[in-house]
């Protein structure tokens, strides 16, 4: 058992300090590989015969073991960080319960043993005497007692499988760390449930070789666990920008027609997307970070989550709206931040991962906003997604809850009616719609579904396209005055269904301020305390 003066003087931030210089060793690999490369290259074109193809067969090798090893670091660094997150729980949970047994009449020795304190006894020399008002209640040592030994038994639980996966790993060395694995995979949009099982019955070096190997394809399985995908996503990104400053050194070379212009204003955004989601990955404060889905094509895509959902008792899945992409993911990051944040005060002693879900094509423009059709390309992925959350999660269901915002909202209310969603309850924001007109028809309990929307938000009047074409023609008829009496309240129904925040739809409705469209997240914001209490117990503020 971890002791209690060990918990005391644990260092987390020291253990995440180890992890950050184990994934600098994953860099410092990829840099050997590259130098083995051109040097087996460099051999090959003027040493031939017998001997120089076994020295080319023995840089290949080591080349291949470089590659297969990259994973084993990035996992140390998980497994390092991982710790840290939860011997940090395990100490905010005992120095919670040491500040409520000092305001309880209850004392801790240095050994964590609890007893009622002397000094809030009465004295029992008087027999007149009563227990005075700062005295002991009769439950409160052996609760106490319970709360100490919770937050050791979470230490040593987390020292323990620390310990076990590290020294798996060290095992692993001697036998090597990746071997390739049988052939035939599941193909990308099979049932996680089928791929969470193949996953489980492949070995782990086995796993590490398709990692190293097969990034693309283990990084958008859903099915396969977090930590696997994350560290296939990391090294994905890696290699897709290696392959974006290629691609712009090429244009570069050659002529600039606008079409090329074009093109390399992509590719810059598309870089500087990277580098917002490289900085949150190796950053140091704030969540661990698990890189669980990226795309460039396009607009690009990123799934990323603040903390582990594998482990995690309550997941928050955050779909955005209109205009997000990857160039643009800072924006969506900080929110996913602040819910996070807000979750994390509101119970320091819970596992609470925060997931940032971009994996669809969000509209541009407001004549791309206008049409389902986003949204309900969109369905598949997104249910897709969140049974994969549910196949891989470790120990105890989660208490899983998605939230939509704006466009975003459509999407997760157009999953729910198309194809289900794996939630226990789903929670709309400024939203222009949801597809149905009657929380009932989402599948879920009335009761399991949120909304609120902000009093100032522009998208209460995105009224449907018969009330619409009323108040364009009562704006016309009374010049002046009909703008006013036309838009002057909200819309009774929005442009795609029934208000989720109305009275009629049958949502549970929370307060959500009055800071606009995009406000919600803001310091103040009811809104904001609201969707952490939903997450983490179903009730709003």
């Amino acid at each position: 058992m971890i002791g209690y003066a060990q918990l005391w003087s644990a260092d987390p931030a020291a253990w995440r300090a180890a992890g950050a210089t184990w994934r600098g060793v994953a860099g410092l690999t990829d840099r050997r590989v590259a130098e083995v490369t051109g040097t087996a290259a460099e051999l090959r074109a003027g040493w031939a015969g017998p001997a120089g193809q076994a020295a080319d067969r023995r840089l290949h090798g080591l080349a291949s073991e470089l590659v297969g090893s990259r994973p084993v670091f990035i996992e140390v660094e998980q497994i390092l960080t991982e710790y840290a997150a939860r011997i940090s729980t395990a100490k905010a949970m005992l120095d919670a319960t040491v500040r409520d047994a000092a305001s309880r009449g209850v004392r801790v020795d240095r050994r964590g043993v609890a007893s009622a304190d002397p000094a809030a006894q009465p004295d029992r020399r008087d027999p007149t005497a009563t227990r005075q008002p700062g005295g002991p209640e009769p439950a409160a040592v052996p609760e106490i007692a319970a709360g100490i030994a919770a937050a050791l038994e979470l230490a040593t639980t987390a020292d323990r499988e620390a310990a076990r996966r590290l020294a798996d790993l060290a095992a692993g060395a001697g036998a090597g760390w990746a071997t390739a694995p049988p052939a035939g995979p599941p193909p990308p949009g099979s049932d996680p449930a089928v791929v969470r099982r193949w996953w489980a019955g492949l070995t782990p070096a086995q796993r590490r070789w398709l990692v190293a190997h097969e990034p693309a394809l283990v990084g958008r399985l859903d099915g396969v666990p977090v930590g696997d995908r994350d560290q296939a996503n990391r090294l994905l990104l890696e290699r897709q920008r290696g392959t974006l400053l290629a691609e712009r050194s090429a244009l570069l070379s050659g002529r600039i027609t606008p079409a090329v212009a074009v093109e390399l204003a992509r590719i810059e955004r598309t870089l500087a997307g990277f580098d917002v989601l490289g900085d949150r990955l190796v950053a140091d404060t704030g969540p661990r970070a698990y890189l669980l889905g990226l795309d460039p094509a396009g607009d690009g895509r990123a799934v990323v989550a603040l903390g582990d959902p594998d482990q995690a008792e309550n997941v928050l899945t955050y779909v955005p709206g209109m205009t997000t992409d990857l160039p643009t993911i800072a924006g969506e990051l900080g929110r996913a931040e602040l819910m996070a944040a807000r979750c994390a005060d509101l119970a320091p002693t819970e596992r609470t991962a925060v997931v940032l879900w971009l994996d669809y094509d969000a509209p541009d423009f407001l004549d791309q906003a206008l049409h389902p059709r986003q949204a309900h390309d969109a369905g598949p992925a997104l249910h897709s997604f969140q049974e994969g959350l549910r196949a891989t999660h470790e120990g105890p269901p989660a208490r899983q809850t998605v939230l939509g915002h704006s466009y975003g909202s459509l999407v997760v209310g157009t999953t729910a009616r198309d194809h289900g969603i794996a939630a226990d309850q789903v929670v709309f924001i400024g939203s222009p719609g949801v597809g149905v007109d009657r929380a009932a028809d989402l599948h879920l309990p009335p009761d399991r579904v949120w909304a609120g929307t902000a009093g100032d938000d522009v998208i209460r009047h995105a009224a449907g396209p018969v009330e619409l074409l009323g108040r364009l023609a009562v704006s016309g008829v009374l010049p002046g005055v009909g703008a006013m009496i036309a838009w002057g309240r909200p819309a009774e129904d929005l442009w795609f269904g029934a208000d989720p925040s109305g009275a009629d739809f049958g949502a549970r409705v929370f307060g959500a301020g009055t800071d606009g469209h995009t406000g919600y997240w803001n310091a103040g914001n009811p809104a904001l305390d609201s969707i952490a209490r939903i997450t983490l117990d179903g009730r709003a503020r």
